[in-house]
C-alpha cells in the first residue's frame, strides 16, 4: 500500500494550493490508490480509475440509504450542524437512487437540450452587457464585474428568485460550499450554518408565495410535480434549490477566473484565441481541464473494493482527483501545456455516472457567452495586477482577477 508524502501533497500549504499539478504528477508515479493519513483518505490520481469509480455502484455519495453511522464506523456530525447537514443531506448531489433517481428525473425536466438553447439569447445578452459596463469603467475586477454575476444571475431567473432577493445569495453559497473543503475549522461550520438557516428561511417563504402564485420557473415546476403525485418533501424543494444555485454558479465562476488567469500567462494562446473566435468551444473544455474548477469529488465505499491489487475496505472515503485526472499523461499529451485546440479532450470536470453535472451544457453556454463578449467588446484586455489564489483546495478560484484596457 502506498503511503503519500505529506510534503508533496498538502492542502492546506499555500504552495501546493497555488500550483497541486507537480505533486499530483508524484502521486501518479506512485500508484492508483495512495492513503492519506491526516484525511483518512484513499486518494486516486489518474484518470482511468477516477473515471470508472465514478460510475462504480459499489461507491456512494452517501451510506446512509444502506447503514447507520454507527454500522458503518463513522460518528454522526456535530448536532450544531445539523442545519447545514439537513440541507446539504437532502439534495441530489449527496443522494443514491432511489431518492436521487426521483429528484433528478424531475429536475433534469429544466435542463434538457431545447430549454437551456431556448436561454443562449438571454446568456449572451446579459454577458454582453457586464461586459460592456466593464469596458465603460475602464477595468476592474472580472470576478465580481463578469464571472459573478452572469451564472447567478441566469440560475436565480431559472429558480424564480426575484432580482431585488438576489445580494445574499452568493455570500451565502460561499460560506455553505466552505464545508465541501477538506476538514473544515469549527469558524467555517458556523458560517456555513448559518447561511443554511437564512437561506432555507428564504427559500421556505419563496415556495408559500410560489404555491399561492405560481410563475412560469422552476420552483414553481417543482411545487406542480409534487402537486401532481411525484413525491418530493418541502425539504427536498429547498435543498435542491440550494444545490442548483451553488453548483449552478460556482465551477462556473472559478472556471473562467482561472481560464482567464491561465490564458493571461500563456499569450500565444490568448493571441490565438483572439485571432480566431471559432475556436472559443474548444477553449472552454480545454479551460476546465487545464485548471480544474472542483478538484476533488469524494465518494463512500459501500462494499469492499480492490484497486490495484489493494482492497479499500467498506467504511472508507475515496477522494478521486479530477485535477490530477485531467493532468494524467496517459489521456492528455503533453498534459501541462494550455492548448486551446486539443483535438481530444475528455476532461471529467463535469464529473460522470449518475453524478455528472446536470447543468453542464449551461455551464458551457455561460461560459463561451462571457469568453465571446470578452473577445469582442474588450479585445485589449490585460492584467492589471497579480491575482491572489483562494485558500481552498477542494473548490478552486481566484480572490479577484484585476483587468485594464
Amino acid at each position: 500500500m502506498a503511503v503519500v508524502d505529506a510534503l508533496s501533497f498538502d492542502p492546506w500549504e499555500p504552495a501546493f494550493v497555488a500550483d497541486p499539478y507537480p505533486a499530483y504528477a508524484e502521486l501518479r508515479e506512485r500508484g492508483r490508490v495512495i492513503y492519506y493519513e491526516p484525511t483518512d483518505q484513499w486518494l486516486v490520481p489518474r484518470h482511468a480509475d477516477v473515471s470508472a469509480l465514478l460510475r462504480e455502484r459499489r461507491l456512494g455519495r452517501t451510506y446512509q440509504h444502506r447503514f447507520t453511522h454507527e454500522d458503518f464506523g463513522r460518528t454522526a456530525p456535530p448536532v450544531e450542524q445539523e442545519p447545514f447537514h439537513t440541507l446539504n443531506d437532502h439534495g441530489m448531489l449527496d443522494l443514491e437512487p432511489p431518492d436521487h433517481t426521483r429528484i433528478r428525473r424531475l429536475v433534469s425536466k429544466a435542463f434538457t437540450p431545447r430549454t437551456v438553447e431556448r436561454l443562449k439569447p438571454y446568456v449572451r445578452r446579459l454577458a454582453g452587457e457586464l461586459v460592456d459596463r466593464l469596458v465603460a469603467a475602464g477595468g476592474g475586477d472580472l470576478l465580481s464585474d463578469v464571472a459573478e454575476p452572469l451564472p447567478v444571475a441566469v440560475i436565480a431567473e431559472m429558480l424564480g428568485i426575484p432580482e431585488a432577493d438576489r445580494a445574499p445569495l452568493r455570500p451565502w453559497s460561499a460560506d455553505i460550499c466552505g464545508m465541501y473543503e477538506l476538514s473544515p475549522s469549527k469558524e467555517t461550520a458556523t458560517k456555513a450554518v448559518r447561511a443554511s438557516v437564512e437561506f432555507s428561511g428564504y427559500l421556505l417563504e419563496l415556495i408559500a408565495a410560489r404555491r399561492k402564485e405560481p410563475g412560469d420557473d422552476l420552483i414553481s415546476g417543482l411545487i406542480a410535480a409534487h402537486d401532481e403525485g411525484d413525491r418530493l418533501t418541502e425539504q427536498e424543494m429547498i435543498s435542491t434549490a440550494v444545490l442548483l444555485l451553488n453548483a449552478g454558479h460556482e465551477a462556473t465562476v472559478n472556471a473562467t477566473v482561472n481560464g482567464w488567469w491561465a490564458l493571461f500567462r500563456n499569450p500565444e494562446q490568448l493571441a490565438a484565441l483572439r485571432a480566431d473566435h471559432s475556436l472559443v468551444p474548444s477553449a472552454v473544455e480545454e479551460l476546465m481541464r487545464y485548471d480544474t474548477p472542483l478538484q476533488l469529488f469524494e465518494r463512500w465505499v459501500l462494499d469492499d473494493i480492490e484497486i490495484d491489487g489493494t482492497t479499500v475496505p467498506r467504511g472508507a472515503e475515496i477522494a478521486m482527483l479530477f485535477g490530477s485526472a485531467n493532468h494524467d499523461p496517459a489521456v492528455f499529451a503533453d498534459p501541462d501545456r494550455l492548448d486551446l485546440g486539443r483535438p481530444e479532450n475528455p476532461h471529467i470536470s463535469f464529473s460522470a455516472g449518475i453524478h455528472y453535472c446536470i447543468g453542464a451544457p449551461l455551464a458551457r453556454i455561460e461560459l463561451a457567452a462571457s469568453m465571446t463578449a470578452l473577445l469582442e467588446r474588450a479585445p485589449t484586455l490585460a492584467l492589471a495586477a497579480e491575482p491572489r489564489r483562494k485558500p481552498n483546495f477542494v473548490i478552486r478560484g481566484l480572490e479577484g482577477l484585476s483587468v485594464t484596457l
